[in-house]
């Protein structure tokens, strides 16, 4: 019978040593949370990847893991729907979902808030032929939009519709842009719309065998971009990216932010900035975009995005909010 004591005794001074031999110390308890990122060969991959590691490694009380979804939108609705807790979404998804249009028309967005802006996704519109210079260029042109309900594709929706234009006025083809690129290098697409982190590989190998060009926005077309897209940043495009551009161009990013569940408390939202601005390097060695990464564009594209209290903390305090 001592021996049976002594061995209960054991086992609870065991149990004790871990959780306590009453019952567990909420205290303790690690929780949860997944963090969206993208397609598995995409840039939000290895950068949320990296961010998971540095949450669990520094805030106390919470483990991450990074989850492979399907991109931007796909973590809005995730996030609005409870089942996901941060994700990579699009400056302009995260705008539409707090505004309920577009894509999110009819869905409660109000759970989606902003932390800050990462890297600039560029809008390229591109052609082999000098002689598409604008918008208005397009008209009757062979268009590679983007896969149909992409990001790319809704972008070039909005692009074309700001110039009086719509797909009656093209020839949509709706690819994606390494199909895209294999078509304007045969001369069979006119011009395709790639919304991407620059320098681009499918428009790098493009330009090894043509001379490429950009749609060139003037700064009252990226005023007259900015009062329907708000989130839309001026971003100048030269031959330091392409050696084989023909003329330096400007058009707009739309950047690639941290969007977050209003419930998750502002204690960690505010950890959760602090450990990324504490941390660049790890964001620069994950990938090349995350070299982009500063407190100077951390509001890059968030105009009229409401932001998490414990985002808002922060930026205060560093005196850029």
């Amino acid at each position: 019978m001592r021996k049976i004591l002594t061995l209960t005794m054991l086992v609870c001074l065991l149990a004790m040593s871990v959780v306590g031999c009453g019952g567990s110390d909420a205290s303790t308890k690690t929780q949860y949370i997944s963090l969206g990122t993208g397609s598995v060969t995409g840039v939000y991959y290895p950068l949320g990847g990296a961010m998971a590691n540095l949450i669990t490694n520094n805030i106390e009380g919470y483990d991450c893991v990074a989850e492979s979804t399907g991109g931007a939108v796909e973590n809005c609705v995730l996030i609005s729907e409870g089942n996901l807790e941060i994700g990579f979404v699009a400056a302009s998804t995260i705008y539409d979902a707090q505004n309920e249009i577009n894509e999110f028309e009819g869905k409660d967005g109000s759970n989606v808030l902003g932390c800050f802006s990462f890297y600039p996704e560029v809008v390229q519109i591109v052609s082999t032929d000098p002689n598409i210079k604008s918008v208005s260029d397009l008209k009757g042109k062979r268009v590679a939009v983007g896969q149909s309900g992409s990001g790319t594709e809704v972008m070039a929706r909005k692009v074309l519709d700001l110039y009086g234009l719509s797909y009656d006025d093209i020839y949509a083809d709706y690819l994606g842009f390494g199909d895209a690129a294999d078509g304007l290098k045969d001369k069979v697409v006119d011009a395709a719309f790639c919304w991407a982190g620059i320098p681009t590989a499918n428009i790098l190998d493009l330009g090894a065998q043509h001379d490429i060009s950009m749609i060139n926005f003037s700064d009252e077309d990226i005023m007259k971009l900015k009062e329907d897209l708000p989130y839309c940043v001026p971003t100048k495009i030269t031959s330091e990216y392409y050696s084989s551009l023909v003329e330096t161009a400007q058009t707009f990013s739309i950047p690639a932010v941290i969007a977050c569940s209003a419930d998750l408390p502002e204690e960690f939202v505010y950890d959760l900035m602090v450990t990324v601005f504490d941390n660049l390097d790890v964001f620069a060695q994950a990938h090349d975009r995350g070299a982009d990464l500063s407190l100077d564009t951390a509001l890059d594209g968030l105009d009229g995005i409401k932001l998490h209290p414990g985002a808002e903390k922060f930026l205060k305090e560093k005196g850029i909010l």
